[in-house]
């Protein structure tokens, strides 16, 4: 039964420490999804308050990520309406003089493929920042994030890339207007068309 497949699967992810010995906190895989799930979101790996609480995107990037997609936490948190699935599933650690250190490259080749096999329904995945990007449009990407954002009709109907929500993105869109005023409304009309 596949409901019973994807709940091994899950539970095989949480119980994994195959890096442990790599990571700055205890290994705490964070991915979350159903067997319904029509959206899909690839991130990056989680921060510190999703390593914590156990939930993605639970802290202010998910705040602004929500209002992208234009749903709020009981519609994203919905396992049956929306799977998210980082690229690094446990917390990396930080740079010494700031910043996320980029997400485990182990997580997507042990656990990508198989969780993607429990998704059926999947019918838009969000590429959400440049490592997402990197990954799954690979030789289709183009030479910069903010290129392949720009060239998104080029990935659908099955991806569509996104900076990540960080503060850091605020300056980004005030230079790339198009984002907000052509990109957002269309990602709004797929997810609700997906989610509701």
């Amino acid at each position: 039964m596949p409901v019973a497949e994807l709940g091994a699967l899950l539970g095989q992810i949480r119980a994994c420490t195959h890096c442990a010995a790599h990571l700055p906190l205890e290994p705490r895989p964070v991915v979350r999804g159903g067997t319904r799930a029509r959206l899909l979101i690839i991130s990056q790996a989680p921060g510190t308050r999703a390593h914590e609480t156990g939930l993605s995107f639970n802290d202010r990037s998910g705040d602004r990520l929500r209002h992208w997609l234009g749903v709020d936490r009981a519609v994203f948190y919905d396992e049956d309406r929306v799977a998210v699935m980082p690229m690094g599933f446990c917390y990396p650690g930080r740079y010494p003089q700031g910043g996320d250190l980029p997400p485990r490259r182990e997580c997507a080749l042990l656990w990508h493929e198989r969780l993607l096999k429990q998704w059926p329904h999947i019918g838009l995945t969000l590429l959400v920042g440049s490592y997402a990007i990197d990954h799954y449009l690979a030789t289709r990407r183009q030479p910069t994030m903010t290129a392949t954002v720009a060239a998104w009709r080029d990935y659908l109907p099955r991806f569509l890339p996104l900076p990540h929500p960080s503060w850091r993105t605020t300056i980004w869109e005030k230079h790339h207007p198009w984002y907000a005023t052509e990109l957002l409304p269309e990602v709004r009309r797929r997810v609700a068309a997906l989610t509701n």
